[in-house]
């Protein structure tokens, strides 16, 4: 039988899912909805980053990386998007801030004014840039890669104004991406010899250390016991699915028929609740009263297991 490989769901799923479970007046609920907002304009603000570098076709042979995970030691960084040309390396560091944006040259810091009038000061993002070059800057050096490394911050949400801009370091909005790399591009000198890109790029690859996340109910301090349990319908948002041998699984209440029903709630419980689940916590997120149907249910998808019969753990495979 051909077993089913999971993997977490993304944020955005896991923080709607995490949501749907928790009490109407949790105490949580209000930061987790900023949380969730805050998540998917972030992915939207990606989106409009991967759109727009489609545009970008310098002459010269070029690669471009997004979310680079590298480590040194114990230092570690995330950078949005590395571009590597022949001439040089550009770090882009995307951020998807709205509102008037302030950057004060006399105290480095970096404010922005809403739609409401309420200024708020945020880490200057420049200063997350500065930090991903000194560490590229390090790391191509500790692997003897010779070119230069410059970074730009673009700011990818459409309402956004530049009130004041950084002094010594480069800020655009979207649209201005491309002719400020080819800006940058034109400002690397010539080099004698030409970097291999492919080389580099492997040696990245082989180099990433994945961010390692965190069940949301252990991140955000939640007590999984506060947690609804059940499957979910995607159609009524309740959590009362049931399974039928013939259609898979379906709504006591919608009577909507939703065959990866399981499969998603098995993903909630490793995004939400822990990495490792058993028979009988499985039985409990998802309300199955059988141990042996949950059993079988459990041997459907290919996961690592530590132990043996009841003492048994599931733990998704490891990408790495």
């Amino acid at each position: 039988m051909h077993k089913k490989e999971l993997v977490l769901l993304s944020q955005i799923e896991s923080l709607e899912r995490l949501l749907y479970r928790l009490p109407e007046h949790h105490p949580q609920r209000q930061f987790l909805q900023v949380e969730l907002y805050r998540s998917a304009a972030g992915k939207r603000g990606e989106d409009r980053l991967a759109r727009k570098l489609v545009e970008f076709s310098p002459e010269e042979n070029h690669r471009f990386l997004n979310n680079v995970c590298l480590s040194l030691g114990d230092w570690k960084i995330q950078i949005d998007g590395l571009l590597l040309t022949e001439r040089g390396a550009i770090i882009i560091e995307s951020k998807n801030i709205s509102g008037q944006l302030y950057f004060d040259h006399q105290t480095g810091e970096f404010a922005r004014t809403d739609g409401d009038g309420l200024r708020t000061v945020m880490e200057d993002p420049t200063i997350q840039l500065n930090k991903n070059i000194r560490f590229i800057t390090k790391f191509f050096k500790l692997h003897k890669i010779h070119m230069p490394i410059k970074g730009v911050v673009v700011f990818t949400s459409k309402q956004c104004e530049f009130i004041t801009k950084p002094q010594n370091r480069t800020v655009c909005k979207i649209y201005q991406l491309i002719d400020y790399l080819f800006n940058i591009l034109n400002s690397f000198p010539d080099m004698n010899n030409q970097p291999n890109l492919s080389k580099i790029d492997k040696l990245l690859q082989k180099h990433q250390t994945p961010y390692k996340r965190l069940p949301l109910c252990q991140l955000y301090a939640i007590v999984s016991t506060e947690l609804r349990t059940g499957i979910f319908c995607v159609t009524c948002k309740k959590h009362q699915m049931i399974r039928k041998s013939r259609c898979g699984w379906i709504c006591e209440l919608c009577q909507s028929v939703d065959p990866l029903a399981f499969e998603t709630s098995v993903q909630e419980y490793f995004s939400l609740i822990h990495p490792q689940l058993s028979n009988k916590q499985l039985r409990q997120f998802c309300n199955i009263a059988s141990p042996y149907v949950a059993s079988r249910l459990l041997a459907t998808f290919d996961f690592e297991t530590v132990g043996a019969l009841r003492n048994r753990t599931y733990h998704l495979k490891n990408k790495d």
